[in-house]
Parts: C-alpha cells; sequence; structure tokens
C-alpha cells in the first residue's frame, strides 16, 4: 500500500513566508533602530548648542558628553571641519593638546625612558601656563587628566607609538614603539608596590619573591626596559637594583 507524502509542499510554502517574514521584520527593526539613532543624534546636536560653554570650559563635564556620543558612533574629535567641529572646536583641541603631550613626552624622553605619568605631564603644561584656543585665557587648568589621555589616543590612531598604560593605580603615557608584554607590565607594577621593596625599584630578588620567577625571566624582562632606557641600573656593593626615573 502506498504512503503519500502529505504536507511537504505546504511545508516548504510555508518556510518560505516565514523567511520572507523574518527579511521584513529585520529590515523593519534596522530601519526603526536607524530613526531612532537619528533622532538621538539631532537631540545630542541641541544638547551641545545648549551647553557648549560647558563643554569647552568644564573638563568633566566635557569627558560625559564624549561618553554621551560614543554609543552613537558621533566622533566630535575626528570632525574638525564640520558640524561638531565647527560649532564645539573640540576636534582642534584635542589636536592642540596632543601636540603638547608630545613635546613633554619627548623632551622628557632621555630623563624617562618615554614612560611619564599622566599626572606629570599635567603639572609641567600648568607651569608653563599652556592654554588653547577655545579656553578662558584666565584659566590656566581648563583641561583634565582624561583630556591628556584622550589626546594620546588621538596620537596612537597615527601609529606614533604614543599609548597609555594603568600600572597599579597610575595611568602612563608611553611614547616608545616598543610593545610591552606581560612580563615587563608585572615588573612595572612590583616597582609601584612598596611591599618588597624600595618604591621605584625592582631586584632580580623582589621579582623571585613576588612573582615567583627565575633569574632567566627577570633578567629578560629587565634588559628589554634597560635597553630602551624605561629602566636604570644601580649596583651598590654588588648588588643590582633597577628604577623607574620619574
Amino acid at each position: 500500500m502506498a504512503h503519500r507524502r502529505r504536507g511537504v509542499g505546504v511545508g516548504r510554502a510555508g518556510a518560505a513566508v516565514y523567511a520572507k517574514k523574518a527579511e521584513e521584520l529585520k529590515a523593519t527593526s534596522l530601519a526603526s533602530a536607524m530613526e531612532t539613532v537619528e533622532k538621538l543624534e539631532v537631540k545630542l546636536a541641541d544638547f551641545a548648542k545648549t551647553h557648549k560653554k560647558a563643554i569647552q570650559h568644564d573638563p568633566a563635564f566635557r569627558a560625559k558628553f564624549l561618553d554621551m556620543c560614543a554609543p552613537l558612533g558621533v566622533d566630535p574629535l575626528s570632525a574638525e571641519k564640520g558640524f561638531w567641529g565647527s560649532m564645539l572646536g573640540i576636534g582642534e583641541f584635542y589636536y592642540e593638546l596632543s601636540v603638547k603631550v608630545a613635546e613633554v613626552c619627548l623632551a622628557s624622553r632621555s630623563r624617562n625612558g618615554g614612560i611619564i605619568r599622566v599626572s606629570e605631564v599635567k603639572d609641567i603644561l600648568t607651569q608653563r601656563g599652556t592654554k588653547f584656543k577655545f579656553a578662558d585665557s584666565n584659566n590656566k587648568s581648563s583641561y583634565s587628566e582624561e583630556d591628556i589621555i584622550t589626546s594620546v589616543k588621538k596620537l596612537s590612531k597615527l601609529g606614533s607609538g604614543f599609548r597609555t598604560i594603568k600600572v597599579g593605580r597610575v595611568i602612563l603615557i608611553v611614547s616608545v614603539p616598543e610593545e610591552l608584554d606581560d612580563d615587563h607590565m608585572q615588573v612595572m607594577n612590583l616597582a609601584e608596590d612598596n611591599s618588597y621593596g624600595q618604591y621605584g625599584t625592582v631586584a632580580v630578588e623582589d621579582m623571585a619573591r613576588a612573582l615567583g620567577w627565575d633569574d632567566d625571566r627577570s633578567n629578560r624582562a629587565l634588559e628589554l626596559l634597560l635597553g630602551k632606557g624605561m629602566v636604570w641600573l644601580d649596583v651598590h656593593r654588588g648588588e643590582k637594583k633597577y628604577w623607574f626615573p620619574r
């Protein structure tokens, strides 16, 4: 007795209908999402116009504004000649700040090997009385450490070797193209911890106690840092200490 295969044609037709419906829903969802983003961008532009002075002169407010822009894919920093650039001047501000930050980093490289605290860069710029175009001429501190970190991100996009790293609670600017691996980062973290020795210094013995490394691993990490001038070697009575210049 022959068995009839029922519902096969209907099943295929149904699958095609469902697939078409899914595509329609996807297109509708995408169009709705794009419309929502466009509305949010308009609101963001209105917000920027209303709070223009606060964005320009208040570093904390400026940082919050940039956080608002990021989820929408709006980058006022890269739009120097567009709407955001002409209205706020943020891109030009960060460009000028990045130039000044680079000057400080390069001028101090022979002293610190290309590693400097963000806070120190800010102190140097403040001491110089560095000002920028849209900043209040009477306010010499209208940029924050967060602004400096943002300006370094602009430099890093140019492939200049500039970047920030976090060591313990400290944010450092690295201005040498050499890539630091995890071992180098651990050595720098250890130097920030005075539980095993003098603050800002490390010794092979400290690394063995704190990190459990053998001499070969410790020396490999230290040799690169030493060769790049990031650490200095001090030998006292046969004891080697490596310290990070500040």
